[in-house]
């Protein structure tokens, strides 16, 4: 594979970021990054013909991959969103030949928004899948514990959607990713009841006690049905590290801790899934069914007149539109942080003054 440039890494950076500013998510739905604060949390915010093999490749500027068996793996130490973007890639280019690809990443780091790159499929009229784990970082507790396992463990699936904008679902395992919570703590605002709780089980809405330590993040349905939310949690460590033998939450480790998250979002794992179903059944009733599912969906009677039904992708992509044509607000915080970055750098500082 050939030595992919410095350039060429960074403009994987600026599009996966700038994807998620343009659709407004305010942090990356994937796992932390390399930056850190205290407790080891985030600073901010193909399946082939035969099995697969894997092997661990080293290098600071070649990507690799372990044994390609029609269902490369793909891992290495370089920049989580060029990782992601580049074995998704590779997934499409299996999944066109064989219907399925399937391409499984270890000792990643944060990547950005998971939908970004499950839409690459979508893009090319295929069905993307992407789960990723935090590797060794532990920020939610398993239901009835006293100590974090997991992390927020992202999944995402994009489908085209005929005329429509693409069906992307981007989901933390969590109630939020932890990019919320400090989102709102850093404007001051209070979060709603069922986000963070205490240790006894309280809800807590001051998103600033989640980093005090005072307070611990929710599983999706955390209000009567927190199994489930923690079960996804617990299939995304499945598929991206337990396939892939990268770094896992749930090890010995992570038992004498203090409740608080632990441990580094190094060795993260990920799996990346590209399914050509026109491949498997024809393009154009593919491209009918998929007009006629998402069509109902937008076609179904609203219970409220002014809010039209939507599904997953829509409101996005009508944002990113929005966005793209008048630009994007940045809060009073970022801002300064950018600017002071830019000033540091020698650059040009970001254009406005910040505002929410």
């Amino acid at each position: 594979m050939d030595t992919i440039s410095s350039s060429d890494r960074s403009s994987r950076f600026g599009d996966a970021y700038g994807e998620a500013k343009a659709i407004g998510q305010k942090q990356p739905a994937g796992t932390g990054g390399d930056a850190e604060v205290p407790g080891g949390e985030p600073a901010a915010g193909r399946l082939g013909p035969q099995p697969l093999r894997f092997a661990d490749v080293v290098g600071a500027h070649r990507p690799g991959t372990g044994h390609d068996q029609a269902g490369p793996t793909a891992p290495d130490r370089l920049e989580g969103p060029w990782q992601a973007s580049e074995a998704m890639d590779l997934a499409i280019e299996r999944a066109a030949r064989f219907g399925v690809g399937l391409v499984s990443v270890r000792r990643g780091t944060h990547f950005g928004c998971a939908g970004y790159h499950a839409r690459r499929a979508a893009e090319r009229g295929m069905v993307g899948l992407v789960s990723s784990n935090c590797g060794r970082q532990r920020i939610a507790r398993p239901p009835g514990g006293r100590v974090a396992l997991l992390g927020t463990n992202p999944l995402s699936v994009a489908a085209p959607a005929g005329a429509h904008p693409p069906f992307v679902l981007d989901m933390s395992t969590t109630a939020v990713p932890t990019g919320r919570v400090r989102a709102a703590a850093r404007i001051g605002q209070q979060i709603p009841p069922g986000w963070l709780a205490d240790e006894s089980g309280r809800d807590v809405t001051d998103p600033a006690a989640f980093d005090r330590g005072e307070a611990h993040l929710l599983w999706l349905g955390a209000a009567n049905s927190a199994f489930k939310g923690f079960g996804l949690g617990l299939m995304v460590e499945v598929l991206s590290a337990l396939v892939a033998g990268s770094g896992f939450g749930p090890a010995d480790e992570a038992l004498p801790a203090d409740g608080r998250p632990s441990g580094r979002d190094d060795d993260i794992g990920m799996l990346m899934v590209a399914i050509a179903p026109a491949l498997l059944r024809g393009p154009e009733a593919v491209a009918r069914d998929a007009e006629q599912l998402f069509g109902t969906v937008l076609a179904c009677p609203p219970a409220d007149g002014d809010h039209p039904v939507r599904y997953p992708g829509w409101p996005e992509a009508e944002r990113a539109l929005r966005r793209r044509e008048h630009g994007v607000l940045l809060e009073a915080p970022v801002h300064s942080e950018l600017a002071g970055l830019a000033d540091a750098l020698g650059l040009p500082s970001p254009a406005g003054t910040g505002e929410r």
